[in-house]
């Protein structure tokens, strides 16, 4: 936490935020553009705000791409601000959003993590539907990880699978892990408090994709890069997997629990509702 706040001091690292958080995934020379700055000098800087893992990295071929990490900022709020305070908060940043910005062209969500486990055991965690039940909320992913084969939701043991169109796009053990996600559903609806229409607008939007990248971190430990995107501009799945909607804990919550799982044999205890 205090990598983050001395990186956070900079105001030409917070600048660099500031693009990745309108554009995710940029590379150094996109980075670069317009900026009063070199290209070293930028490059530096990137160096600290990845030092601090408030900024998360891919490679696409030959280019690396660059990712607005929320995982930091997550961990400062979870330190200061309570559920309800969060809730009210992301309510409130919702709004000025919304009043002052443009929305983005297909937002991506970030989100690195380390665990204190081995590749196996997490690939384990992302795909048996042993483990994935655990801290899913009592939903298993039931799939074989084959290129192209369904990724099913069990919703309770002993349940019949249900198909919602998720579709293995990349499987390399212990490695990397993709597949398409799925569309809204009308327990979402419920959940949300969504009318049919609200619910019929947000079945248009597109189908996303998330991506797992598994790496190891020193003798014991895993570096988890969680990118998803693919969204439609101002996607409200977006919303949901951040952890934005009010009443979802999205990826962040999730993965928090997946690795207190794998770190301890429990999972997160679910938050106490306020009041």
């Amino acid at each position: 936490m205090d990598e983050a706040f001395r990186a956070l001091a900079d105001p030409k690292r917070r600048q660099l935020l500031d693009r990745l958080n309108e554009r995710n995934g940029q590379t150094l020379r996109e980075l670069c553009d317009g900026l009063a700055t070199t290209r070293q000098a930028v490059s530096k800087h990137l160096s600290v705000l990845e030092a601090a893992n408030l900024v998360t990295t891919m490679r696409r071929g030959r280019e690396k791409l660059h990712f607005l990490n929320a995982a930091p900022i997550n961990a400062i709020a979870d330190r200061w601000l309570s559920r309800y305070d969060r809730d009210r908060a992301a309510a409130l940043a919702d709004l000025t959003t919304a009043l002052e910005r443009q929305p983005m062209e297909s937002p991506t969500f970030a989100y690195t993590t380390y665990v204190t486990t081995t590749p196996q055991r997490l690939w384990a965690a992302l795909t048996e539907p042993a483990f994935t039940r655990r801290y899913w909320g009592g939903v298993a992913l039931v799939s074989d990880w084959q290129v192209g084969s369904p990724v099913l939701w069990q919703d309770a043991p002993g349940a019949e699978p249900r198909d919602l169109g998720q579709r293995v796009l990349v499987a390399e053990p212990y490695r990397r892990l993709s597949y398409s996600w799925h569309g809204f559903q009308p327990e979402h609806a419920e959940h949300f408090g969504w009318s049919a229409d609200e619910l019929t607008a947000r079945l248009g939007e597109r189908r996303s994709k998330v991506t797992f990248e598994i790496e190891p971190h020193g003798a014991s430990a895993v570096r988890l890069t969680v990118i998803h995107g693919d969204f439609s501009a101002d996607s409200e799945m977006h919303r949901a997997i951040s952890g934005q909607l009010g009443g979802s804990g999205g990826w962040p919550e999730l993965l928090a629990s997946l690795k207190t799982l794998v770190e301890t044999g429990e999972p997160m205890p679910a938050p106490t509702p306020a009041g």
